[in-house]
C-alpha cells in the first residue's frame, strides 16, 4: 500500500510538472539605451515593449526590461542576468551598435536568439557559428548610404565631407558610405570623428570646410548628432547637410531647432506613414503602429527607434507559434527552434519593410525599407 500511494503521489507529481511545462511563460529579456547618450533612442523603444502582446500562440509572455545606460558592459551584464536568472528564451537589444556586438558572445554561448535593434551590418555579417544566433531590424547602412549617394547624385553633389561618432557606428558608416560613394564616384574629402558626449565640434567642422565639400555627411545617432552640424552652421557652411536614419526621432528636431532645418536623410518609411502612396506595403502597418504609440505617448511622437522594437515584436508573433510545435518555453529546444522559425520568416510585414530572412541574411530586408526624408519646418517630409 505504501509503495502504490508513493507510487501514485510521483505520478501526480510529474503529471503537474508536465503541465507547468506546457504552460509555462515565454520570457524576453529586453536590454534598452534608456538613459545615457542614446537615451532619445531607448526611451521610444522601451515605450514600444509596452505596446507588445502579453499572449503569443496561446503562452504568456513576460518582458523584462533593463536600461544599459548606453554602455557596453551594463549591456553584457544585463544579457548575462537575462541567461542565469531570468532563464529567456530570446533577448530584444540593444539600442546601439557597440553594445549590440558585445552581446553576440554571450548569446551565442547560451545559445539563445537574440534580436538587435541597433544598425550596423557587422551585428549579423559575416555569418558564422556565433552570428547565427543573432538578427536585426534596422536597415543597414548600406542600405541607407546608396539612399543618400542616389540622392547626392540627384542634387550634383560629387565633394562630400564625412564626420561620424568615434565608434564602431561611425567607422560602419564610413566604411558603408565609402563604398557606395566610390560607385558613383563621389570623392569623400574629408574624414573626421567626434564623441557621443562631446559638447563641441568646432576643430571638425573648421577642417571639414577647409576641404570645400559641396554636401557633408553626419553619421551619428540620437540628440549628439546636433553637435557637428550646429558647428557647421555657425561658421556660416552653405552646403546641403546629411545625417542617417540614427536621427529620425522628436527629440532631434527639438534639440537642433532651426540648425537642422532643410537636413536630408534616409528612413524607414514608418517615420512618414500617412505620406507613402497607397500601395506602399508596409503603409498598413505603419499607420496602425503610430495610432498605437500616439495613443499611448501623444501625437508625432513616432520615431525610427520604436519602429524597430515593433517589428521585433511582430518577428516574434510570427515565429514563436512555430517554435512551440517544437518544444516548451524554458528549455534548449524552445530557444533552438524559435531561432530556426526566426531565421524561415517570411514575408513579414513591418513598420520598417518587408522581411524575408535566410541562413545567410538575418535582416532580410530590401529596397522597400527606406526613403528619404527632409526636415521641413520642423517636420520630416517625405521625398518621393
Amino acid at each position: 500500500m505504501k509503495f502504490a500511494h508513493k507510487a501514485g503521489a510521483l505520478a501526480a507529481l510529474l503529471m503537474l510538472s508536465c503541465a507547468s511545462l506546457a504552460h509555462a511563460d515565454i520570457n524576453v529579456g529586453v536590454t534598452l539605451s534608456t538613459t545615457g547618450p542614446a537615451a532619445s533612442l531607448g526611451i521610444p523603444e522601451k515605450n514600444t515593449i509596452a505596446l507588445l502582446p502579453a499572449v503569443i500562440g496561446g503562452q504568456k509572455v513576460n518582458y523584462i526590461v533593463l536600461d544599459d545606460a548606453s554602455d557596453t558592459t551594463q549591456a553584457v551584464k544585463n544579457t548575462r542576468r537575462f541567461i542565469s536568472e531570468n532563464n529567456v528564451d530570446v533577448i530584444i537589444g540593444s539600442t546601439v551598435t557597440p553594445n549590440s556586438l558585445s552581446m553576440i558572445e554571450v548569446v551565442a554561448e547560451a545559445q539563445t536568439p537574440m534580436i538587435s535593434l541597433a544598425a550596423s551590418s557587422r551585428i549579423v555579417e559575416p555569418m558564422d557559428a556565433k552570428k547565427k544566433w543573432v538578427f536585426k531590424t534596422p536597415q543597414n547602412d548600406i542600405m541607407m548610404s546608396l539612399a543618400i549617394v542616389q540622392d547626392m547624385v540627384a542634387r550634383g553633389v560629387k565633394r562630400v565631407g564625412f564626420i561620424g561618432f568615434s565608434s564602431a557606428y561611425g567607422e560602419g558608416w564610413y566604411s558603408e558610405f565609402s563604398k557606395a560613394a566610390a560607385l558613383k564616384k563621389i570623392e569623400i574629402v574629408s574624414n573626421e570623428r567626434f564623441a557621443p558626449t562631446d559638447t563641441s565640434a568646432t576643430a571638425q567642422a573648421l577642417k571639414i570646410m577647409s576641404a570645400k565639400p559641396d554636401a557633408v555627411l553626419i553619421a551619428s545617432s540620437g540628440t549628439p548628432s546636433v553637435v557637428p552640424q550646429r558647428a557647421l552652421k555657425e561658421r556660416g557652411y552653405q552646403g546641403q547637410i546629411y545625417q542617417t536614419h540614427g536621427v529620425a526621432n522628436a527629440d532631434f528636431l527639438r534639440v537642433g531647432g532651426k540648425v537642422v532645418e532643410g537636413t536630408l536623410l534616409p528612413s524607414g518609411p514608418v517615420l512618414v506613414a500617412a505620406q507613402l502612396p497607397a500601395d506602399h506595403p508596409v503603409r498598413k502597418v505603419a499607420l496602425d503602429y503610430v495610432a498605437r504609440y500616439e495613443a499611448a505617448n501623444g501625437k508625432d511622437s513616432v520615431s525610427l527607434f520604436g519602429g524597430y522594437a515593433w517589428d521585433a515584436g511582430l518577428l516574434l508573433q510570427a515565429a514563436v507559434p512555430t517554435a512551440l510545435k517544437k518544444g516548451k518555453p524554458g528549455t534548449p529546444e524552445f530557444r533552438a527552434a524559435l531561432r530556426d522559425a526566426l531565421e524561415a520568416s517570411k514575408n513579414v510585414n513591418g513598420v520598417h519593410g518587408v522581411y524575408n530572412m535566410s541562413a545567410t541574411d538575418h535582416l532580410g530586408l530590401d529596397q522597400r525599407a527606406r526613403v528619404m526624408v527632409k526636415i521641413v519646418n520642423g517636420a520630416w517630409k517625405y521625398q518621393p
